[in-house]
């Protein structure tokens, strides 16, 4: 099978729900990094053969095919298409999935994989109808889903306190691990880590999300989600803005091209896992990765795992023994945000620099999805 590189990974900063970059457009959002990625890949973009987006509400400025409109925002050759991808919060992890079997299979040699989300411009929940009270009415579930799973409440806050009760997590624990993601955030930010990785935008140049002063006794004097929960806010992933793309090219077009390749896709993974838990796929899905790639856990120098809500990444942690300093090492969600169709694309940007700084050779990414999904992706720098 052919291989394929990542030869640019670049993102915005991640600008939170009141911030810097709350009034700009999605299709702006997305348009600043794809001109940005082409830019540092030295790449004519009319050579880009396809265009692949994550975008969870695509609605309202989110609508009409996102990837296509930012792609021509962006003023790039108007025979580039583009398409748009949901997998939940797992949407540009798939779109980098789908660009890399594109040129895996031979039939692509350059594709886009990028991801954008206006949390603040379309609310998280916009492309949800509203109806009246009722286990299906209004809703993404019918009669058959009914059936099969009762009238019970689906959503990812009552997903992660399950997963405090299965796995014997308290609030301090959860808070703990959330301070420490703001601790690693702040120190990062400190040290310049992100930086390369970052194109600034609206006078934004650092995520803003970072809390480099908060506490265990700030989060204590925050509200449960619900009495008898062990959820509040600040362990939590926060409501954010941000775009990211990468440039994933075959070995014909790196020759062509003049291009570095900077890592290869080593493993691609999916899987589906209890949809009412929803957030626990992470666990099953590295387990699948690592067994088809033949490395272990030891061997994975770096992980990027989405910290939606911090129980996520502790029963990964707890399952998978994986060593936590090398887990989010420089923060998560928590602390970064969580912008859901660019997220994916974030954290591949994170961990191949990363790598690149620490010099470490494979990385894993995994995040949970709605409809309990989870892709894991490795990665090998070169």
């Amino acid at each position: 099978m052919a291989e394929a590189y990542i030869v640019g990974a670049v993102r915005t900063p991640v600008g939170t729900k009141k911030g810097a970059l709350k009034d700009v457009h999605s299709a702006d959002l997305g348009a600043h990094v794809l001109k940005e990625l082409m830019n540092r890949t030295g790449v004519d973009p009319a050579a880009v053969e396809d265009v692949i987006m994550g975008c969870v509400s695509q609605v309202g400025a989110q609508t009409l095919d996102i990837a296509r409109t930012a792609w021509l925002t962006a003023g790039l050759p108007e025979h580039v298409p583009g398409v748009t991808v949901d997998r939940q919060c797992g949407s540009s992890q798939q779109s980098i999935h789908f660009a890399a079997q594109a040129v895996m299979s031979g039939t692509q040699d350059l594709v886009v994989a990028a991801g954008v989300e206006n949390m603040a411009m379309v609310p998280m929940g916009a492309s949800v109808p509203v109806g009246p009270e009722g286990p299906t009415a209004g809703l993404p579930w019918g009669p058959g889903w009914g059936e099969r799973y009762g009238a019970q409440e689906v959503s990812q806050f009552r997903g992660a306190q399950l997963m405090c009760e299965k796995w014997g997590f308290k609030r301090g624990d959860l808070e703990a691990f959330a301070l420490e993601s703001h601790q690693r955030a702040a120190r990062a930010q400190e040290n310049g880590y992100f930086d390369r990785e970052i194109t600034p935008l609206a006078g934004l140049a650092k995520d803003e999300g970072v809390r480099a002063d908060t506490s265990l006794e700030k989060m204590a004097g925050l509200n449960v989600l619900r009495e008898g929960w062990e959820l509040t806010p600040a362990v939590a992933s926060q409501i954010s803005v941000g775009a990211s793309a990468l440039l994933i090219a075959s070995e014909e077009a790196v020759k062509q091209h003049d291009l570095t390749p900077r890592a290869r896709i080593h493993t691609l993974a999916v899987v589906g896992s209890d949809p009412i838990y929803m957030l626990t796929g992470p666990i099953p899905a590295t387990e699948r990765a690592l067994a088809k790639s033949g490395l272990s856990i030891d061997d994975i120098d770096a992980t990027e795992i989405n910290e939606a809500f911090a129980p996520v990444v502790l029963a990964w942690l707890k399952d998978t023994g994986a060593d936590p300093a090398k887990t989010n090492p420089n923060g998560g969600a928590i602390a970064l945000g969580h912008p859901l169709g660019a997220t994916g694309g974030i954290l591949a940007t994170k961990l191949l620099h990363e790598l690149e700084r620490t010099g470490g050779r494979y990385g894993l990414q995994t995040m949970c999805e709605g409809g309990g999904q989870a892709n894991a992706t490795i990665i090998e720098r070169l």
